[in-house]
């Protein structure tokens, strides 16, 4: 199975010379992108291929449920990078319909591990379980719940001195919350784009964060 990974991987890249001879000198010097990406790990949401981009367009940080702590240094150093350092113009929180992790967040068993990771989703499934129980099947309410934790880690994102800083500065900078479908591949916009502290504070008054 490894072999065969090389040998693609080796098929790929004859593809794309033959296409574009350039296509490698371009890409070595290109690390530019105007997007940050703060997605799930799931192998199902590639965020180049699900956007259209190319290598090279858009800095990805992942993990299990798109999930940013406030301890998180991986995640918290890849966000100053892409802002500070790459100077990126959209931040894009994206979750996932039938995302594992949002799962396991309310199915009220323990996991392991991986409990703590998933401790601010299933605060938030505590919090609206009021709201949730409304919705007619388990289905709708997993999917809200997936669209909560996107809103939640966009308030996180623009909570950050990072984010804070850039908006003081004057820097055009917007965050984007998104729930992409596995079922159509279509991706969700969840509300107006934050593009400074006003629309972070009422995204914090929304969540009651």
């Amino acid at each position: 199975m490894i072999e065969e990974l090389l040998a693609h991987n080796k098929e790929w890249a004859a593809q794309r010379v033959l296409e574009d001879p350039n296509y490698f000198k371009r890409l070595k010097d290109l690390q530019s992108p105007r997007y940050l990406w703060i997605g799930c790990s799931d192998s199902r949401v590639p965020a180049n291929v699900i956007t259209g981009l190319q290598p090279g367009e858009v800095f990805v940080h992942r993990n299990v449920a798109n999930v940013l702590h406030p301890g998180d240094l991986n995640g918290l150093s890849v966000l100053q990078y892409a802002v500070e350092v790459l100077r990126v113009e959209h931040i894009i929180v994206c979750g996932h319909y039938g995302c594992g992790g949002v799962v396991a967040a309310a199915d009220g068993l323990r996991h392991g591990l991986i409990d703590h990771w998933l401790r601010p989703i299933m605060d938030l499934h505590e919090r609206f379980e009021p709201d949730l129980a409304k919705l007619p099947d388990a289905r709708a309410r997993l999917d809200r719940l997936c669209e909560l934790n996107v809103e939640q880690t966009v308030m996180r994102v623009t909570q950050t001195p990072v984010v804070e800083d850039a908006w003081l500065a004057g820097r055009m900078l917007a965050v984007h919350g998104w729930v992409y479908g596995l079922e159509d591949g279509i991706i969700r916009s969840l509300g107006p784009s934050i593009t400074g502290t006003t629309g972070a504070a009422e995204q914090r008054e929304k969540l009651g964060g």
